[in-house]
């Protein structure tokens, strides 16, 4: 069989395989290219540096990670081009590996760290870089012996949009010509839209029809509110998610907003679920606070069931990796795997987790408390990092969203309540509880990230062993980035809320506030909302009896409304688009479907790209959201307009620059 062209995806990329089928990567098993190289891993490993400390600040100022994998491997395209000897496919995929790191560090970072500071418990740095280097080894050793049940057995199964998205930069810049330039045409495109939409005041980001008398009648009296979040990166993810399962998203987004939010406002206002309830509800509660304080809890519930359900679906892959270990120690190593198919041994990999565990253990020990309040506090984080590997790599895969506030509430939850229990209280109750979050939440972080990372590998013919080998060297480095920069800013600014008697400027911190509000309520006795995650479990049960992904429900639930609305907006143009290359057929019908990943990949990448610019602003102390404000910025209805006929443009030239070629010829 002859090798497939080294600058073209195959046909069969992207979807299911027919029995017998298999897929040949660019650059095929047998063929060999450079990889880690000094020039990949070390532009990988400065690049991850910086992007760790421009993330650490601008998340914790606004709340939100910048996506790192995608702007980085537009960064490693045009690197590629300054050396004498050009940089190889492979070499660029390991230094967007390595580089992207810093995204799924900072998560767990900005999520966990803070809190620290704002329960004033005056954490060691060596303390909090343990904590981001202990939880990143785990992801990836936990994910490792699930490479091949999402990356390979179930190939076309999972639509992988940050994947397709990166492995569609790389080879379209690697292709040049026509391709290239349409990549780099959506990719402006959409960076100067979304720059300019989420860094200053020129159209509403956020469409509410709030300027609809009925619509606000309806906000108003009944707390039902539709919300789109119009800018080109949801659109370009959602095209890539495919019309399924961004219609399964934005329906669990449908029960949580339209059903469950005006059904806890109709009861709760009146008492009638008082006793259920973490807190009462108060008459100026709009839709967004009553999500945000009750209906975000059933979200979190239903996220866990549909965990455990993940977990019991691929015990049979996991069965099957303590079986591959298990004939590692009696007769070594199977060297005869295809260099395509060959993970880091199993005996390495067990042996990394037992010495991070041991680690771990010396680090609990450390803290006030008894040898076996040690011993639990390790066994919470093993089994809570363990668990969230396979969960955070389904959704991962399926939506491009990684559920970490979600899985590290819920950790904080089960821990205080173990922790209690054996006797841990106060602040070393509180210090225990947040380093075992703080682990989890990084471990689930860089397991969303990891299997991204293999699984535009494996598009492209990398080596997973060499993948998951570098991967330890970008932890590193943004573990001890990241932990450095938290302790300067904590010199320099309040997390959370401002102290009485502190001038120091507040970072607001959004999701540490969260999990520090619930690791204090827990450890004085607050109320629970038992009854919230319940029902989060039942609505997964139910999700899941019906055939439906519960996962995807489940993170439609959890996540914000406007983050699901324009997903299946670009699910519905996927699916027409589509429908309308199989019915051009042949190459036609290939070069449409082609052009609409490639566009769509584009508006991801652009996306990613203004958001990175708007958070390098805000480092700025001159930066203020109204240097660039237009006149009807402040008029609601106008701006929303504006906004919604802009969005409609991107739509527009979604379609048709994929059906362009057809039209030219």
């Amino acid at each position: 069989m002859d090798a497939p062209d080294t600058k073209s995806l195959p046909e069969n990329a992207y979807r299911t395989l027919a029995p017998g089928e298999t897929y040949a990567p660019i650059v095929p098993p047998g063929a060999r290219q450079e990889e880690a190289t000094v020039r990949s891993v070390g532009w990988g490993l400065f690049l991850c540096v910086v992007f760790t400390i421009a993330s650490a600040y601008s998340g914790l100022k606004v709340g939100q990670v910048m996506e790192a994998s995608i702007p980085i491997s537009i960064l490693a395209i045009g690197l590629a081009r300054t050396f004498r000897r050009r940089s190889t496919l492979l070499e660029n995929v390991i230094l967007t590996n390595i580089g992207g790191t810093s995204g799924g560090i900072v998560a767990g970072a900005i999520f966990t760290l803070p809190a620290f500071y704002i329960l004033q418990l005056s954490p060691h740095p060596l303390q909090t870089t343990f904590i981001l280097i202990a939880g990143g080894c785990l992801g990836v050793l936990f994910l490792i012996p699930l490479r091949r049940y999402f990356v390979r057995e179930t190939h076309g199964e999972f639509p992988y949009p940050e994947a397709t998205a990166i492995t569609e930069v790389l080879v379209t810049g690697e292709k040049g010509g026509s391709q290239a330039a349409l990549l780099l045409q959506a990719t402006g495109i959409a960076a100067v839209y979304d720059f300019f939409v989420t860094t200053f005041q020129v159209w509403r980001e956020t469409i509410d029809f709030q300027f609809i008398p009925g619509m606000k009648v309806l906000a108003d009296r009944a707390k039902l509110v539709l919300r789109f979040d119009a800018i080109s990166f949801i659109l370009g993810l959602g095209y890539v998610m495919g019309l399924r399962s961004s219609a399964i998203l934005c329906a669990g987004g449908a029960l949580a907003n339209f059903v469950l939010v005006p059904l806890v406002w109709y009861f709760g206002r009146d008492t009638a679920l008082a006793g259920y309830l973490s807190k009462p509800i108060t008459p100026d509660m709009d839709a967004a606070a009553i999500f945000r304080n009750y209906v975000r809890f059933i979200g979190v519930g239903a996220i866990a069931t549909a965990g455990i359900f993940g977990v019991l679906k691929s015990l049979r892959i996991i069965q099957g990796s303590f079986a591959i270990a298990a004939k590692a120690f009696k007769h070594g190593e199977d060297g005869a795997q295809e260099r395509t198919d060959r993970d880091m041994p199993i005996t390495t990999i067990l042996i990394g987790v037992i010495l991070t565990a041991v680690v771990a253990g010396v680090f609990f020990n450390t803290l006030e408390g008894t040898l076996l309040a040690a011993l639990v506090g390790l066994l919470l984080t093993l089994v809570f990092s363990f668990f969230f590997a396979s969960v955070a790599a389904n959704a991962i895969a399926t939506t491009a969203r990684n559920p970490v506030s979600g899985m590290t509430m819920l950790t904080i939850i089960i821990s205080s309540i173990v922790m209690l229990r054996f006797g841990l209280s106060g602040t070393t109750g509180m210090f225990f509880v947040m380093a075992v979050a703080g682990m989890v939440c990084t471990a689930l972080s860089v397991s969303g990230q990891v299997i991204t990372d293999l699984k535009t590998g494996y598009w492209l013919g990398n080596t997973p062993a060499v993948q998951e080998r570098v991967k330890f060297l970008g932890i590193l480095a943004s573990a001890v980035a990241a932990a450095l920069t938290i302790v300067l800013l904590a010199k320099t600014f309040q997390f959370g809320e401002a102290a009485p008697g502190d001038a120091r400027v507040v970072l607001a911190s959004p999701q540490a506030s969260i999990m520090k509000a619930l690791v204090q309520g827990f450890m004085s006795q607050q109320p629970i909302p038992y009854a919230l995650f319940a029902v989060g479990a039942v609505v997964a049960i139910l999700v899941e009896l019906l055939g439906i992904p519960p996962l995807i429900f489940a993170l439609g639930m959890y996540l914000p409304l406007e983050l699901n609305t324009p997903a299946l907006v670009g699910g519905f143009l996927s699916h027409w688009l589509n429908r309308r290359s199989e019915t051009m057929g042949g190459e036609e019908g290939r070069s449409v479907r082609e052009r609409g990943v490639i566009i769509a990949s584009g508006l991801m990448a652009g996306g990613a790209l203004g958001g990175v610019f708007g958070a390098a602003l805000r480092l700025f102390p001159w930066y203020r959201e109204d240097l660039i404000k237009t006149p009807f910025f402040d008029v609601d209805w106008v701006s929303q307009i504006v906004s919604a006929l802009l969005f409609v443009a991107l739509c527009v030239y979604l379609w048709y620059g994929s059906l362009r070629r057809r039209r030219a010829g």
